[in-house]
């Protein structure tokens, strides 16, 4: 795998995937998203190939792009063709692959911490924050390091201020309630 920075595109696999998501037929490039994030989740506790990790995140981002708030994909390897409105219940299924990319046994997140990856997983828990409404009251979907959505650290939840006190009763970005 070529890679030349930390963002969602800055890698050949990416750029290949969106010739991917290009060449699908419109109405159908939703499919192609979804066919991404289920090669991650799909994997279970097996051992995830950098190749399918580095897809699903770029699939999020470009689900991220759509939503309220959400960075535009304006790097020339992204996709060329508008991708139509893409469903929101892919926001989920984004959440989930991103969770797996970040678990172990990742080979992505593996090449990265051999790197001093902290900036691309910093990047990745930016994208990942990126939907709203995907948690529960009072409840954390983790992320490496033992930080949340919202980035709050442990010592938020088990320290006094936890739970929905923190988040309200949905998913945070960079610790606003929204």
């Amino acid at each position: 795998m070529g890679t030349w920075d930390i963002g969602p595109f800055d890698n050949d696999t990416a750029a290949d995937f969106s010739y991917d998501v290009d060449s699908a037929p419109e109405g159908k490039k939703a499919e192609v998203l979804r066919a991404a994030f289920r090669e991650v989740t799909e994997t279970g506790d097996d051992y995830l190939d950098a190749d399918l990790a580095v897809e699903a995140v770029a699939a999020a981002a470009l689900v991220a792009s759509q939503c309220p708030g959400g960075e535009p994909v304006t790097t020339s390897y992204g996709p060329e063709k508008p991708l139509g409105e893409l469903p929101v219940e892919l926001r989920a299924e984004a959440v989930t692959a991103l969770d797996r990319v970040l678990a172990e046994p990742s080979e992505l997140l593996e090449l990265w911490e051999e790197s001093d990856g902290e900036a691309w997983k910093a990047g990745i828990r930016k994208l990942r924050g990126s939907w709203r409404g995907l948690e529960p009251a009072g409840r954390r979907l983790p992320v490496s390091g033992g930080l949340h959505v919202g980035e709050h650290s442990a010592q938020d939840f088990e320290g006094g201020r936890g739970g929905a006190g923190v988040c309200g009763a949905l998913s945070c970005r960079g610790g606003t309630p929204v």
